[in-house]
């Protein structure tokens, strides 16, 4: 995905605006920038709030509020893979907030919530699994994955994405399902027998399946609802979940400590639990995850957390800020390191 930090309001700020408005929203996001502008533009239209937004992955924006701790410039921060959230909220870089929806959000969504003592909380879910082009396996005489064992098997060398954890939340994600299915010694001795078939390791957690989708690589290590996405937008990409089982992202939104606009941020936060605000992933960005508002149905095309073996993910351990920084220095260390 390419970074792009919009210093604009998407409806009404003039040329020239700085790069944060006062008494607007700052909103920093960490989903998809085709995601990030109906969310911006949805909550301008609904309330005539002015929305300065900047987009980076989610391992970006943890790095920015952390340099922005003294003196911070964002108010909330929505999207995004949810570890880094709570390693925020953690580190003191975010604050509580209760709306009054959050009755109304699915259990996995209020389980964050609670888990983190309100600094973050649920705003979508996807599984993770593969993607790969059918055209490209057709081509080359290859079948496509049904298990993680599979991608270990040596026709796949060198045509296998997966991002770098140390950016992706995506990334962070596998290291630590793997983990949690495995045990973490032959979790990262999968990884280093892996890291053989990885041709590339991007920044951002979408970049493999965008590389599947144009034919670039043959297989990413993905959310299964990107690589749906793709085909829904007319590119030969297949999808599986591995048979072992696998872990799931909770997409999150926080409030930042420290906003400059408390009030508003408040007021987006509680908005965008709303069924109607979540609703613009399907109607305007054509999303597919599972929405966590219980009102939103699932979109047509899009995969069933609950027909999917998923794997009971430990959103406390994994997210804290420590075990996070240890697993990723042990795959810096281990994986990363390696020849190619």
């Amino acid at each position: 995905m390419q970074r792009l930090a919009i210093a604009f309001a998407l409806l009404c700020l003039t040329a020239g605006a700085p790069a944060w408005a006062q008494g607007g929203l700052n909103l920093y996001c960490s989903a998809t920038l085709e995601w990030c502008q109906p969310i911006a533009r949805g909550f301008e239209r609904e309330t005539g709030i002015r929305v300065v937004l900047t987009q980076k992955s989610t391992g970006e924006m943890l790095a920015q509020l952390r340099s922005e701790a003294r003196n911070p410039r964002g108010d909330v921060w929505w999207g995004g893979t949810g570890d880094p959230h709570v390693a925020a909220g953690e580190e003191g870089l975010t604050q509580a907030y209760e709306s009054p929806r959050i009755a109304e959000l699915h259990e996995w969504a209020q389980q964050q919530w609670r888990q983190t003592q309100g600094r973050t909380v649920g705003v979508y879910a996807s599984v993770l699994g593969f993607g790969f082009n059918t055209e490209l396996l057709t081509r080359k005489n290859l079948p496509a994955p049904a298990c993680g064992a599979d991608l270990l098997k040596p026709e796949y060398r060198g045509e296998i994405q997966m991002a770098n954890p140390n950016s992706s939340g995506t990334a962070y994600i596998v290291i630590a399902t793997l983990v949690q299915m495995m045990g973490e010694y032959p979790a990262f001795e999968y990884l280093r027998r892996l890291h053989g078939s990885i041709n590339a390791y991007p920044r951002s957690g979408t970049a493999p399946i965008t590389a599947v989708a144009r034919g670039e690589t043959a297989l990413s290590i993905s959310f299964v609802h990107n690589a749906a996405e793709e085909r829904a937008a007319g590119f030969p990409v297949g999808h599986a979940i591995p048979c072992e089982g696998t872990g799931y992202e909770i997409g999150s939104m926080s409030i930042i400590k420290g906003a400059r606009n408390l009030s508003v941020a408040q007021r987006f936060y509680h908005w965008a639990l709303s069924a109607e605000a979540q609703l613009l992933a399907s109607q305007e960005a054509k999303k597919l995850q599972t929405m966590a508002n219980r009102g939103v149905p699932l979109t047509d095309g899009a995969p069933n957390m609950a027909t999917a073996r998923i794997i009971d993910y430990d959103n406390a351990r994994f997210g804290a800020s420590q075990e996070r920084r240890r697993l990723l220095a042990r795959w810096d260390r281990e994986v990363g390191a390696l020849p190619r």
